[in-house]
């Protein structure tokens, strides 16, 4: 049996994911047996899950192979967590969380998926509804610090069995594979079986479609670009409500889930995008309307929509003393911080916001109400709850976090070469 890697399709080191079982192990044969992935830095990582009282044997024979192969081994022990569509969902996501940590920049991370499981997450995908994830699985993609590398993807698995016969390789048979309790498995020993009697060929068909809708969605995602920049505002974070309204629905359900996929947020639901679509687009500009999922918040102010996770007001009682030569801590996780560093004269007082206070601009002689500096500013009523206020010790305000200043605040920056600069929470 003739089976051989095509070329790497990225520069970088490769490490192989390798659980042991038959197609992984075919994959790290097939990859120390190639002088360009050693060359270029060629190691195995193994994840194990601790979801079978033998986990840890496996993790040892995986090791044993590749001390045989003069592969570096390194194994990781994860905790998997829960998730609403399954445990298959959840050691997904504890697998690839394994991944980039181990990940080198510009290392790939090779994977034994071949043609049988592009059948099978077709169809999967299919039986879910889902639309853009029709493309299935793809040869290459970004990943963490490099990318996901899937050689394999196009050989059927009986040439991999073939394979590992032919060259008297041993694997691990992890018996949960036997198990139709989870949705692959049923596909793969009920539904795909009954298909290749009719259809002999149907695995080669399933992939070829996902090929195609792959390319296809390469193009809608090229389109998509160009249409999210004739909506998005000056802030990456906001819609033009305007602008958006004047593409065809269909395209706006597509850019609203593109733009909220662009800035981490989890995935829109067909039944979000209807309720965004019935009650915040047309709603008033004055309305504050809001649409909240998962830790994530899509508010509609002005003419514009605004979206990013959800963070509660300051609490009312919440003070703190600050001298400015360390960061300091916000309730929620931001902070405030000079860059670079300095003392104030005097260590201010910081507290949430009050009302009734009055600031006095840069190159103003007045006080304005700071409820007004802010409207002014276009800062949306939910960000104006959380911003920390800046009193001088004889209660003079210098600022409301560092969207607006004093003048006497503005000088004293400007004078020892230092800004304010608020970061939001890590999340």
């Amino acid at each position: 049996m003739v089976l051989t890697l095509p070329a790497a399709p990225a520069d970088g080191p490769v490490t192989v994911a390798f659980s042991g079982g038959m197609d992984s192990t075919v994959l790290l044969h097939l990859a120390a047996q190639d002088p360009r992935l050693r060359d270029r830095g060629l190691r195995a990582l193994h994840v194990d899950h601790g979801l079978h009282p033998d986990s840890a044997h496996w993790a040892q024979a995986c090791g044993d192979v590749c001390a045989g192969l003069g592969v570096s081994f390194q194994a990781r022990r994860v905790t998997v967590g829960d998730r609403s569509d399954g445990l298959e969902a959840a050691a997904r996501d504890a697998r690839h969380e394994a991944f980039a940590a181990h990940q080198a920049p510009g290392e790939l991370i090779a994977l034994a998926h071949h043609r049988d499981d592009q059948a099978e997450t077709l169809l999967l995908r299919l039986l879910r509804g889902s639309g853009d994830g029709l493309g299935a699985m793809r040869t290459l993609r970004p990943f963490g610090r490099g990318w996901l590398w899937r050689p394999l993807l196009a050989v059927p698995q009986s040439q991999l069995h073939a394979y590992a016969l032919e060259h008297g390789l041993r694997w691990i048979e992890d018996p949960s594979n036997a198990s139709q309790h989870h949705d692959r498995n049923f596909l793969r020993h009920r539904v795909l079986p009954v298909l290749r009697e009719r259809w002999p060929q149907a695995d080669a068909g399933f992939a070829r479609s996902a090929g195609l809708l792959a390319a296809q969605q390469d193009l809608l995602t090229a389109e998509d670009a160009s249409r999210l920049a004739r909506v998005q505002g000056p802030d990456p974070a906001t819609l033009s409500v305007p602008a958006l309204l004047a593409q065809p629905p269909d395209w706006q359900h597509r850019l609203l889930r593109r733009w909220t996929a662009q800035l981490g947020l989890p995935m829109l639901s067909a039944r979000a995008l209807g309720t965004i679509s019935a009650e915040l687009m047309p709603a008033r500009a004055d309305a504050r309307a809001k649409f909240a999922w998962s830790g994530a918040v899509i508010h509609r102010w002005r003419d514009l929509l605004h979206a990013g996770w959800q963070q509660p007001p300051l609490p009312a009682d919440w003070r703190a003393a600050w001298d400015g030569t360390q960061a300091l801590p916000l309730p929620g996780g931001d902070c405030l911080q000079l860059a670079p560093a300095r003392a104030f004269d005097a260590p201010l007082q910081v507290r949430a916001g009050v009302g009734g206070v009055r600031l006095v601009r840069p190159g103003r002689s007045h006080s304005s109400e700071l409820k007004h500096v802010l409207q002014d500013l276009g800062v949306p009523p939910w960000q104006r709850a959380r911003l920390p206020l800046l009193f001088a010790p004889d209660g003079t305000l210098l600022a409301a976090g560092d969207v607006a200043l004093s003048g006497q605040l503005h000088r004293w920056l400007a004078e020892h070469g230092t800004r304010l600069e608020r970061l939001p929470a890590s999340t």
